[in-house]
């Protein structure tokens, strides 16, 4: 005898739940069962992590120890463009620059993983910059889940804190990382308020405690800081590790120092509780998109049964209304001034005045933050804002297409809102669902725009190279008169004090305004690049609106087409029933009003276990 409900697990509870639905989809449905066995069959494989922090807080050192390969992700990476690095699992060291939706993945040497993903380094000859670069080998960690390494752009509260929201939005876990050298920074405290709402799992490493000894000090007021001002963390776990203990365990005499010294780094800790949380985790996260594409199936085949008990209970009446519903659609499908097609069209032209404003806000923010990071630069920052510049445009491109996407399907919604009714309208999304995709599908780009950072470096380097000349064509002739007179050494000897402080004095000057007037051609140089991004963005914007436009019409023509046909469909089923005599009629009338119990019954089963699923990831 088996266990009752209540006691078993409840990812029992999901697996036993789902086999019982599923079945009874299959017995109405066919097609519908097989969707929703593809949507089980194509779960993720493994769960994944982020890591973030601010930059020299050691993210890719504990990447690299937790890989147990010293060396593999670039430590000195800390200027990059919008680049990730994937860790996967492959039985030999490979690894591949990406460009999704745009070009054929390049390989790379893992020598020169360097060059793919920080800006301070030039990409090999001839190459783009990759959306993100996959390294994969044989790591039996990476067997289990896949490691994603954001390399620093400035710190949480630039560029890099956007692309690590954006890299986490779509993981299982962040993997926050803050070293011991002080409490958590205003920067990374607003960033875990901002990233709380869009990622489900946080786990926190306090790295570098070898190096500090107030390390469980600092640990403790990082605690009651995510209290105060991140509630949501409060009591979070925090790992203690030391990347530099782990890599020393390589180098030390005996077997027994270095099983010591892995231990007391606690990277051995933290990895088996990520395997630990992430396994589960992901286990349940895929059994819920199975559970949702249920609910989907089931409320398609709830409308079907509602629709058939109207034609066993009512008969005429039933294929009366039908035969009206269906000649309303037809003239709404003919038309083409009026109805849908209009309201498409304005809303459509809403969509496309929204977007314009979203860009030219994102632009001029843009602008805005980097003018005043390049008057707060050093001689050694202000080289690295092109690159930050680069991977902000490439977000700001990646968000602006996201929107353009959310306002269209939005439209589709709206317009399908005014022709359907709700119970069309669920049939007509579980349709979509099916389909595999929305309504709406935005192309990517054919290939993405070159980057404006070469010519801001060789127009600085050209800057440096006539400051130098104009340097020593004011100095050189002042000591060829000196050499051309009498008493050449006494008057060099007694000139030379004054000469060295003159020639200081003259190099800090010139350094000061060089220093200067490079920062205005660098806000020159930011201005003419953002005014050529949001010229190609607007024109992509208005490419793809006038491409979605055609997209939309025939989508939601489609969709008349298939509710006109299962219009036509239903009134067969009448006219069957109509047909039936009584006893037949109330008797088949007993078998649907059965089914759609179960059916009932089952939908608001699989609703419950998607709300016990997310209270358990909630609580986690």
């Amino acid at each position: 005898m088996s266990a009752p409900a209540q006691q078993l697990s409840l990812p029992k509870q999901v697996a036993q739940a789902r086999e019982k639905l599923l079945a009874l989809v299959r017995e109405s449905d066919e097609d519908a069962a097989k969707w929703v066995e593809e949507i089980r069959a194509k779960r993720k494989g493994k769960p994944s992590a982020v890591v973030v922090g601010e930059t020299n807080r050691g993210k890719s050192s504990l990447v690299n120890a937790l890989l147990g390969r010293s060396g593999l992700s670039p430590v000195d990476a800390d200027v990059a463009t919008a680049t990730y690095l994937v860790f996967g699992h492959a039985e030999s060291w490979e690894a591949r620059a990406c460009y999704p939706g745009q070009l054929a993945p390049v390989p790379v040497d893992l020598g020169e993983l360097i060059q793919w993903v920080s800006a301070s380094h030039p990409l090999p000859a001839g190459e783009l910059p990759p959306r993100y670069v996959e390294v994969d080998g044989p790591v039996e960690f990476l067997a289990k889940l896949s490691i994603v390494d954001t390399p620093g752009v400035g710190g949480l509260e630039s560029v890099h804190g956007e692309l690590a929201a954006e890299a986490a939005a779509s993981a299982t876990a962040l993997l926050f990382v803050v070293d011991a050298s002080a409490p958590f920074t205003l920067g990374e405290l607003n960033f875990l308020a901002n990233v709380g709402e869009r990622v489900e799992t946080v786990v926190f490493a306090l790295s570098k405690v070898d190096q500090y000894r107030g390390w469980r000090q600092v640990l403790e007021a990082d605690q009651a800081l995510l209290a105060e001002h991140s509630p949501r963390f409060a009591g979070a776990t925090f790992h203690p590790v030391s990347a530099r203990m782990y890599d020393m365990a390589n180098k030390a005499p005996n077997a027994e120092a270095a099983a010591m010294l892995r231990e007391r780094s606690g990277v051995e800790a933290l990895r088996t509780a990520l395997t630990d949380l992430l396994i589960g985790r992901s286990v349940m996260l895929s059994e819920a998109n199975t559970m949702r594409a249920l609910s989907t199936a089931l409320t398609e085949l709830n409308i079907k049964l509602e629709s058939e008990r109207r034609a066993l209970s009512t008969g005429e009446e039933e294929a009366e209304s039908l035969r009206g519903r269906k000649e309303e659609l037809t003239g709404e499908r003919r038309s083409s001034t009026k109805g849908w097609q209009v309201r498409m069209r304005s809303e459509i032209q809403r969509a496309r005045l929204e977007n314009t404003h979203e860009v030219a806000r994102q632009m001029r923010d843009m602008q805005s933050w980097f003018r005043q990071a390049i008057d707060a630069a050093d001689r050694d920052m202000l080289p690295t804002l092109p690159g930050q510049v680069d991977a902000a445009m490439q977000m700001v491109s990646g968000r602006i297409g996201a929107s353009v996407g959310a306002r269209l399907n939005r439209v589709t919604e709206t317009v399908l809102a005014d022709l359907f009714s709700i119970e069309e309208l669920e049939m007509i999304r579980a349709q979509f669902a099916r389909a595999g995709h929305p309504p709406v599908v935005l192309r990517p780009p054919e290939k993405r725009q070159p980057t404006t950072e070469d010519k801001l470096l060789v127009f600085t380097g050209a800057t440096g190279g006539l400051g130098a000349g104009s340097m020593v064509a004011r100095f050189l002739p002042g000591l060829g008169a000196v050499g051309a007179g009498a008493g050449v050494g006494a008057s060099l000897v007694a000139l030379a004090p004054v000469a060295i402080i003159g020639l200081g004095a003259g190099w800090w000057l010139q350094r000061t305004r060089k220093h200067t007037a490079d920062k205005q051609h660098m806000k020159q140089w930011l201005s003419e690049s953002i005014t050529d991004a949001r010229s190609t963005l607007d024109q992509l914007v208005s490419e793809q609106l006038i491409e979605a436009e055609s997209q939309l019409a025939l989508a939601l023509d489609e969709a008349l087409g298939k509710r006109i046909a299962g219009i036509e469909e239903e009134l067969r089923e009448v006219d069957k029933a109509l047909r039936l005599d009584a006893s037949e009629r109330a008797k088949r009338l007993g078998v649907v009003n059965k089914r759609l119990a179960e059916v009932t019954a089952g939908r608001d089963r699989t609703e419950k276990l998607l709300a016990s699923i997310r209270s358990v990831r909630d609580r986690a």
